[in-house]
């Protein structure tokens, strides 16, 4: 990982690094995806934030609306994603 001082200004800034897309999905840019050295380190620091656990919340809810996961699973990942918001509050 590089220093801070080292590291771009849209380092961690959701809107930027994983903006909603035009179908309605959220994606990373391609200078993001294909340019960032930091890329993996940023999205995660992004996906840390307050707006990053909504937007966890909401990939949850698709995947029950789909089928994807059951109802345990669902609740179980919902429990963990406000435990996260819990401590961010601290």
């Amino acid at each position: 990982m590089t220093s801070n001082d080292e590291l771009p200004d849209c380092f961690g800034d959701l809107e930027k690094v994983f903006p909603m897309g035009p179908n309605g999905l959220r994606e990373t840019p391609e200078q993001c995806f294909y340019h960032c050295p930091v890329k993996t380190n940023c999205l995660q620091q992004a996906m840390a934030t307050k707006n990053g656990i909504q937007v966890e919340e909401e990939v949850i809810e698709r995947s029950s609306k789909a089928g994807a996961i059951s109802f345990f699973e669902r609740w179980s990942r919902k429990k963990q994603a406000y435990r996260r918001g819990l401590k961010m509050k601290k």
